[in-house]
């Protein structure tokens, strides 16, 4: 499989491959290597020496240092393309025309060759050569992005690959039919998905609303919530939790005895969804009195209790300790000991593979180039001329 894409949303399906054992080759390009290399050095990144987005997103890799504007550069991947299964880029369609790396000029060379490519805006259209990144294309343009506040606050940014990594799984999806379909028909074939694509089907419910002439409602604040047992509350010891009970005749009896206020069941302010809704400043502000009245470790046994819906709003230092997630084996321990997240994909009977460490910027090119049939002469002359670039594994 080769990765010949930039930051997440094509190389993080490779990436879900190669946890299955995939062979994955990535093309980068010398000196510096794909950007997303560096992301988390960006100011409001959080403080490490590690690289940790790269770490994630770019583990099990063959990384090959191609220096595409060169035709011997190319003459090697398309070479490499003879006798890959899958190729993967999210290049922009102007970068696609530049080195020459479209799926009709790649066919040719592989015609069982599953080409899969993901856009900003899609292939067709005004914005198609625009640069999409999923904070833009994703949450900004999708609608996400005007839903997620309240009337009270601004809207937020998303965080870093929120709308990148779900693309990717459909990317991820998108491969798997292409193989099946090869493996049906023997042909490969072109699939594609875009971030605007799957930000307008994480915001679909919303859209659908939109296409069918819906009106929409003024944004609420967190007192003023239609349902105040969807919403957050905080702790004693000021932890912040989110409760979701949306049956109404079960639940509303239930989240009153866990408060301990069983008078509130029949209270006529409340004894309705509707009238709940229309005096939600009232019975949040009771709920809150409550709610600060216990710490949450108490309020865990309670809610379980009442079989009520609600979940920690956990911070993002203490989601690698949560006793759920490591039970479900999120994390991983990589072939250097640091842990990192597992992708969300199982298949009964199949065991992934230990995450191999991150490369640094052409450690495979040799390796690879030899593995082409290259000679040492010819190897060195395209390191010579800067067709290609030879890097050292990092420790």
């Amino acid at each position: 499989m080769i990765d010949c894409g930039t930051y997440i949303a094509a190389p993080a399906a490779a990436t879900v491959m190669s946890d299955f054992g995939a062979e994955v080759i990535k093309i980068e390009r010398p000196p510096l290597g794909d950007p997303y290399r560096y992301l988390s050095m960006m100011p409001g990144m959080p403080i490490t020496e590690h690289l940790f987005c790269w770490m994630l997103d770019a583990r099990n890799r063959k990384s090959l240092a191609l220096n595409l504007e060169d035709d011997a550069a190319r003459e090697v991947l398309l070479k490499l393309v003879a006798t890959a299964d899958v190729f993967v880029t999210n290049y922009q369609p102007a970068l696609v025309r530049k080195f020459r790396v479209s799926y009709d000029e790649l066919r040719p060379v592989n015609p069982r060759l599953v080409y899969a490519h993901v856009t900003g805006y899609g292939e067709n259209g005004p914005d198609v050569d625009e640069p999409g990144y999923d904070q833009t294309a994703y949450w900004a343009r999708s609608g996400l992005m005007h839903s997620m506040h309240n009337s009270d606050a601004e809207p937020c940014r998303a965080p870093t690959g929120f709308g990148d990594h779900p693309t990717a799984m459909t990317l991820f999806a998108a491969i798997m039919l292409g193989l099946y379909r090869r493996a049906t028909t023997g042909e490969g074939s072109k699939v594609s998905t875009s971030l605007l694509a799957n930000g307008a089907w994480s915001n679909a419910n919303f859209i659908q609303a939109a296409l069918v002439g819906a009106k929409f409602l003024p944004r609420t604040r967190r007192k003023t919530v239609a349902n105040p047992l969807v919403n957050h509350y905080v702790t004693k010891d000021q932890k912040r939790f989110l409760t979701c009970c949306l049956d109404t005749k079960k639940d509303w009896p239930n989240f009153c005895r866990a408060l301990n206020r069983e008078d509130l069941i029949e209270d006529e302010r409340f004894r309705t969804p509707e009238l709940r809704k229309l005096n939600s400043i009232a019975l949040v502000e009771i709920i809150d009195y409550m709610i600060c009245g216990k710490d949450m470790a108490e309020w865990d046994q309670i809610f379980r209790r009442y079989s009520l819906v609600w979940a920690p709003v956990q911070g993002n230092e203490e989601t690698p300790n949560d006793p759920q997630m490591q039970a479900h084996g999120l994390f991983v321990e990589m072939t250097n000991g640091v842990a990192t997240v597992d992708s969300p994909l199982k298949v009964a009977g199949v065991d992934k593979v230990q995450p191999d460490v991150a490369p640094a910027v052409g450690q495979h090119t040799r390796e690879i180039l030899c593995s082409l049939g290259y000679s040492e002469a010819e190897v060195n002359n395209l390191l010579k001329r800067g067709a290609a670039m030879e890097g050292k594994k990092q420790n």
